[in-house]
């Protein structure tokens, strides 16, 4: 929906009149990290109809909090911890509510790390990979996602996850290996899925 790159200096002035009430600053960081705002929900909620309603809770949420901001990150990072968050909870909803639809494979957000390759090559791997992810068990794929897509340390995953570290490591670790097992079959093919893969 939007693709704008804001330089980091640009990004702090802008906050700084975010936070004095100014809107037209506060739409630009907002259109400026939407699109990885909804890949991070889609990744974690798995399906869009989750990730549209995690995504808008997320922007509110920054709305309703940019003040608290301390800048002790980039803001895009606290945007997408906040965004992960969001979609946290809308997992946790769906889980109480009965399930009246089956998860859509219709990735059409970015995923990063795929170099070297044509066009076409790189938008099949995208597909394959966000099918791959859908496929995965929750508790496998969120870790995952956090890590390898949101940026989390294994302690800021425990700590938003409410597990052990340790468990956290072991289902990263699964997870990718199941989500090798979903893109490449049970051949043991000597394949990196890049950008998935970057401890």
């Amino acid at each position: 929906m939007y693709s704008l790159s804001i330089e980091k200096s640009e990004e702090s002035r802008l906050v700084q009149l975010a936070q004095k009430g100014d809107t037209n600053a506060l739409d630009t960081l907002l259109r400026a990290n939407y699109d990885r705002i909804f890949s991070i929900c889609r990744k974690v909620a798995g399906n869009d109809a989750d990730a549209d309603d995690a995504t808008q809770e997320a922007l509110c949420s920054i709305v309703r909090n940019i003040s608290s901001f301390k800048g002790e990150s980039r803001f895009s990072t606290w945007a997408y911890r906040v965004a992960t968050n969001a979609c946290l909870d809308e997992i946790r909803k769906r889980n109480r509510r009965p399930q009246l639809q089956l998860s859509e494979a219709e990735p059409t957000r970015s995923i990063s790390g795929l170099v070297g390759k044509s066009m076409e090559d790189q938008i099949a791997d995208r597909l394959l990979i966000e099918e791959a992810l859908t496929a995965l068990p929750e508790d496998f794929r969120v870790p995952l996602v956090l890590r390898d897509q949101v940026g989390m340390n294994y302690q800021e995953i425990a700590e938003l996850l409410s597990i052990a570290q340790g468990t956290v490591k072991s289902r990263i670790a699964r997870g990718r290996e199941r989500l090798k097992i979903e893109i490449f079959g049970n051949k043991e093919e000597d394949q990196d899925v890049k950008g998935l893969e970057h401890e």
